[in-house]
């Protein structure tokens, strides 16, 4: 492709970027974030927040609010602060459960994320010895494969035998939906517990999560799903879906900051029992007896009976600014907005000269969210520092995949075009990098 086209390519998408950004609904929200900029002060285009959001520009005050009212009240700051911190985390419920498409009593914000899966998999990986392998998918998040070992391995069993994996076909890159339901028809007797992650952390293919759950409860099995990709990227129906039970971090598109919190949906068919096996802590107790010390648990009747210590008021000062944020958009304009962008990166994707990339992540809108993952052989570590010199933040996994993620919250079309430019720029006609 000559530099002619390259540059008639770059006006047509520069204008089709202004037309969007011209009637953009949610153009104000990018306002309401702080970013990064280059040493000559130009904010940084930032397509990382697959990895970590940017932070909201209300997340120092509200910060700011909990030191103020330690500082003033101490310790009586547990029920005298402007909100106070006993009941603080409640104040994330309403919202996280209209994010992920659940009822407020099935959801709660706690802990981290792996932390999470542990605290899921004591109530919901039961094995027996007929029943006890995980389905998992083959390169999963290397935390969760983690997790999912020392689970088996707890429970006696060897995780090379324990652990199953779903594998794209020969010659494929994602999995096929129908060859999840067929494995899981096949051998869903010998399952105790399903635990995909989706979207999938590296391709960013996005599972059906209602077809799934349907199959796995047909076979008797225990269904859960790691939404650290999937929280705020993908338009969630948690409660209608079906799962046992989700987890998700807060800290990629959900801007908590690093490190920041994680929420959990169990499904309301299994709160309000004691029946159920869990690591109990005195946060998860009846909090009307909370205070009495009584030596007996009386798990809460939502999915606050998983809680464990009181939770960390800063971090969840900081996880408020954002969710007001999401809360006050809307996930359906905002995964609307992330599905244009999205295809909007695609399209200039495919300007790049032949063997330049492969994206891995599936073409189709319904079967991916925000985050599209190039391989880039040989060049991808040269590819990255050359955006990063110009301006650009995505993200990198050695040996040769790049992501990519327009996130509708700050993200404007023009960015995306920007980005193409440089892409674009990087290759020359010959397919030479620079």
């Amino acid at each position: 492709m000559n530099a002619t086209n390259y540059s008639l390519l770059d006006a047509s998408f520069a204008e089709e970027a202004q037309r969007f950004d011209a009637t953009d609904p949610l153009a104000a929200y990018r306002a309401e974030f702080l970013r990064p900029v280059t040493p000559e002060g130009k904010p940084i285009l930032h397509f990382a927040g697959h990895s970590l959001g940017l932070q909201p520009r209300q997340v120092r005050e509200s910060i700011q609010e909990v030191l103020d009212d330690w500082a003033n009240l101490g310790v009586e700051g547990h029920f005298a602060a402007r909100r106070p911190w006993v009941t603080y985390h409640e104040l994330m419920t309403d919202a996280t459960a209209r994010l992920v498409g659940a009822k407020p009593e099935e959801v709660v914000v706690m802990n981290t994320l792996t932390v999470n899966v542990h605290l899921m998999m004591v109530s919901f990986y039961r094995p027996t010895s007929k029943r006890f392998r995980i389905l998992i998918e083959g390169g999963a998040f290397p935390s969760d494969q983690y997790a999912v070992a020392s689970q088996a391995q707890f429970h006696g069993f060897d995780p090379a035998v324990a652990i199953q994996e779903l594998r794209p076909r020969l010659g494929e890159t994602t999995l096929r939906d129908a060859d999840i339901l067929d494995t899981i028809a096949r051998d869903g007797e010998h399952i105790a517990l399903i635990l995909l992650g989706n979207c999938n952390y590296l391709t960013g293919q996005r599972f059906d999560m209602a077809a799934i759950t349907r199959a796995g409860h047909a076979q008797g099995c225990f269904v859960g799903f790691d939404l650290a990709h999937g929280a705020a990227n993908l338009l969630l129906n948690l409660h209608d879906d079906g799962p046992d039970f989700a987890v998700w971090c807060n800290y990629k598109y959900l801007n908590a900051g690093p490190g920041g919190l994680g929420g959990v949906f169990v499904h309301e068919r299994h709160l309000n029992r004691t029946d159920i096996p869990r690591f109990a802590g005195w946060w998860g107790h009846d909090k009307t007896a909370r205070f009495q010390m009584g030596p007996e648990f009386q798990p809460m009747p939502t999915a606050d009976a998983w809680l464990l210590s009181n939770p960390p008021i800063l971090a969840l000062a900081a996880l408020r600014a954002s969710m007001a944020l999401f809360d006050a958009a809307g996930m359906p304009a905002l995964t609307k907005k992330a599905a244009w962008l999205s295809d909007f990166l695609y399209r200039q994707l495919q300007t790049l000269p032949d063997g330049a990339v492969t994206v891995l992540t599936p073409a189709e809108p319904n079967r991916r969210g925000t985050m599209l993952t190039l391989r880039v052989p040989g060049k991808a570590a040269e590819l990255v520092g050359f955006l990063q010199r110009h301006g650009a933040e995505v993200d990198l996994r050695r040996p040769d995949i790049v992501r990519i993620a327009p996130v509708p919250l700050y993200t404007a079309a023009r960015d995306v075009a920007e980005l193409g430019v440089l892409l674009r720029a990087f290759w020359s006609e010959d397919g030479e990098s620079h």
